[in-house]
């Protein structure tokens, strides 16, 4: 009997499942921290049963596609080195690091439309690299991709798609000004209580500050429609028709923003958006044993972890002593991810590490606080696990992203340029010590616990979801195929505004003819005498 119930219930559970295709899914080259917010995706994606094929250029700074790997990777050559690419990278660091607030608006505006013109140079040597190689375009032709899932940071992705004839997925964590969502996936942001981003504004914002959040959407769309000419006379070479940039992009059929409400303020979206903040996030593992002995330690202080990324190598000694003083007065032990030398005011209860299980330290029991550069990534491990953090933003979304984390009550920002070691210290204590920072951490943490689905599965269904309907266009809204006029109506308003003169006119005319019947000529109602 119990081997006749077994039986009838495995015919069931294999009945009611869903027959799983595998599906053949082609990526977009990415790097760094873009890179580590998609891999577990794919990792899924992989489990699933699914081909994952990831396209990798030969300039690549962080990529290795000799290393052992599930995923299959596709190598294409490129005119540009790797040499030329990290000098790049390494400028636009210092740039934000350590010039941009010693200049004036102008001069900030000419360097950083400088840095976004030899970015958008060396985008299109990768592009023309992929386009123009016969061999690497025919084999992924004859490999029949159900998908393309790209990071829309490294341009042509959606060419690529467009030409591939394939459904594509993004994921991003935003534009400038969201102006790749606004102007080309369609998606509404009022100026009035959507701040730019990187302009670090909140939802509420002042008449000045809305003032000011207008003119940044506007000079942002008037930046990059100059900068997109490039591109699309790139995009109308390999299309061979006129096609623009924007246009191709909008053809996206799902954008998986990697933020979620526990961090974004809230505001509209379109049913093709969906906000997967947090994919790589899980639960913490055990500590290998010496740092765990490390962390032990501390007692009830407690410990407090410290990283500004891998891409910060190059911290002078003064700014390290400044750090590491500070790190050496407060009570917590502090395990610190520092590849530069070794600072000399470091303290006893501060240990280096080349290299640290982030994600594990912050979900340890006795973690108090974070210090960070800022990255989403980081942010949203501290979200998870509910940790208040103390920011020194660097660089790109870093500002933007602390600006969140500070409006919501979970962290302070301190200035990595001008901060003293005192700064540090009272923004150590008001994290670790004031209630009120990590009560907002946990209610955050909980907002971002509280979902129907994890995001990591939610970014595989969606995924899947496009690969089975071969496509998602009837998610995307009616407002791409409107002119900017159509959409905004101001060719409904303009009807209505000739509409209006021309009744007004008419009614004028007539008033002007009733007087001039009612009194004559002139004017004036003529006498007997006359």
């Amino acid at each position: 009997m119990k081997l006749a119930r077994y039986v009838a219930l495995c015919v069931s559970l294999l009945w009611f499942a869903e027959p799983v295709n595998g599906g053949n899914i082609l990526v977009w080259h990415t790097e760094g921290s873009h890179w580590i917010n998609l891999k577990p995706v794919l990792d899924i994606l992989m489990d699933k049963g699914h081909n994952v094929t990831v396209l990798i250029q030969s300039a690549t700074i962080f990529m290795n596609p000799n290393e052992p790997s599930r995923f299959n990777y596709e190598p294409f050559n490129v005119t540009s080195s790797f040499e030329e690419m990290n000098d790049f990278l390494e400028e636009f660091i210092h740039f934000s690091m350590y010039e941009m607030e010693h200049l004036d608006l102008f001069r900030l505006h000419v360097k950083f439309l400088d840095l976004m013109q030899r970015d958008m140079h060396l985008s299109l040597k990768v592009c023309a690299g992929l386009f123009q190689s016969d061999g690497v375009m025919g084999k992924l032709k004859a490999a029949k991709y159900d998908l393309l899932l790209a990071d829309p940071i490294y341009y042509c992705s959606d060419l690529l798609a467009d030409v591939l004839d394939v459904p594509l997925v993004y994921t991003l964590r935003f534009s400038n000004a969201f102006t790749w969502e606004r102007l080309c996936g369609q998606m509404p942001a009022p100026p009035s209580y959507v701040p730019g981003a990187m302009i670090k504004y909140t939802d509420q914002m002042s008449f000045s500050e809305r003032f000011w959040n207008f003119l940044f959407y506007a000079s942002q769309d008037v930046l990059l429609y100059s900068l997109w000419r490039e591109l699309d006379r790139f995009y109308s070479e390999v299309k061979g028709k006129p096609v623009t940039f924007c246009e191709t992009m909008g053809k996206a059929d799902i954008w998986l923003i990697r933020t979620y409400w526990d961090f974004e303020y809230p505001r509209p979206f379109l049913p093709n958006f969906k906000f997967v903040g947090g994919i790589h996030c899980k639960p913490a593992k055990p500590l290998p044993k010496d740092m765990e002995e490390f962390v032990q330690s501390s007692g009830d202080d407690g410990i407090v972890v410290f990283t500004l990324g891998s891409m910060i190598k190059n911290m002078t000694m003064q700014r390290s002593n400044v750090i590491a003083s500070a790190l050496a007065q407060i009570p917590q032990k502090v395990l610190w991810r520092h590849g530069g030398e070794k600072p000399e005011t470091l303290g006893n209860n501060t240990r280096i590490f080349n290299w640290m299980p982030q994600n594990d330290l912050l979900g340890h029991p006795k973690t108090k606080a974070f210090i960070t550069h800022g990255g989403t990534n980081g942010i949203y491990e501290a979200i998870y696990h509910g940790v208040p953090m103390v920011g020194i933003p660097m660089f790109a979304d870093q500002p933007d992203n602390m600006e969140h984390m500070k409006a919501k009550g979970a962290a302070v920002i301190m200035n990595f340029n001008s901060m003293q070691t005192q700064d540090l210290v009272d923004g150590l204590k008001a994290v670790i010590y004031d209630p009120l920072y990590k009560e907002n951490a946990m209610r955050l943490s909980r907002i971002h616990h509280d979902r129907p689905i994890s995001p990591l599965d939610e970014a595989v269904f969606w995924i899947e979801f496009t690969m089975r309907n071969k496509g998602a266009k009837h998610l995307r809204v009616q407002a791409h195929q409107l002119a900017w006029y159509q959409y905004s109506c101001l060719d409904v308003l303009a009807f209505l505004l000739a509409f209006t003169l021309l009744l007004t006119f008419l009614f004028v005319k007539t008033c002007s003819f009733c007087v001039r019947k009612c009194c004559g000529r002139g004017g004036k109602p003529k006498s007997k005498a006359d």
